[in-house]
C-alpha cells in the first residue's frame, strides 16, 4: 500500500514470487470510469473508491494472494480486510515527496498523472501501530523491501 510512485506493483510481484502466490494488480481492479477520471487529473472520490475496494478485499479471500492497492486511508484498508474475511497485512511503502515525484515522471505510459501526487498525499492516512502494516522505506531495492516485510511478521504468519 502507499501512494502512486511508490513502487507498489513492483513489490508486489517479488513477494509473490517470493512466497509462491498470485499478484494482482488492483489498478486492473478499477473500473474504467475511475482510470478514465484519474487520467483527465481528477482525483477519486470515496464514492469512486468503495466498490473499488471491496473488489480488492474479495480479490485477497484466496490463499497466498497479493495485491498492489493504495489503500490510502484506515477506512479504506478496514474494509479491504473485512472483504477478505480474513486478518490482511499491509505492507506501507513510504517515501519523500521528491522521490515519489521522480519516480512518477519516469513512469512511461502510466495513466496517473504526476499531478494527482499531491493528492494522493493529501489524502494519506499514515498507519498507526495497532493496524496490521509493516512500513519499509522506499529507498531500499524491492528485492530488501521484501525481505524487511518477511522479516518483519510473526513467526508462521503469511
Amino acid at each position: 500500500m502507499g501512494v502512486s510512485g511508490c513502487g507498489k506493483s513492483t513489490v508486489a510481484q517479488g513477494l509473490a514470487d517470493r512466497i509462491g502466490g498470485v499478484f494482482t494488480d488492483g489498478d486492473a481492479l478499477h473500473p474504467q470510469a475511475n482510470i478514465d477520471k484519474m487520467a483527465r487529473g481528477e482525483p477519486l472520490q470515496d464514492a469512486d473508491r468503495w466498490p473499488w475496494l471491496r473488489l480488492v478485499g474479495r480479490a485477497l479471500a484466496h490463499d497466498r494472494q497479493v495485491i498492489a492497492c493504495s489503500a490510502l486511508r484506515r477506512s479504506y484498508r478496514d474494509l479491504i480486510a473485512a472483504e477478505a474475511g480474513a486478518p490482511v497485512t499491509f505492507l506501507y511503502l513510504e517515501g519523500s515527496r521528491e522521490v515519489l515525484l521522480e519516480r512518477m515522471a519516469a513512469r512511461p505510459g502510466h495513466f496517473m498523472p504526476v499531478s494527482l501526487l499531491d493528492s494522493q498525499l493529501a489524502t494519506l492516512e499514515v498507519p498507526l501501530p495497532e493496524e496490521r502494516v509493516v512500513a519499509v522505506s522506499i529507498n531500499h531495492t524491492p528485492e530488501e523491501i521484501v525481505t524487511r516485510f518477511l522479516a518483519a511478521l510473526p513467526e508462521g504468519e503469511l
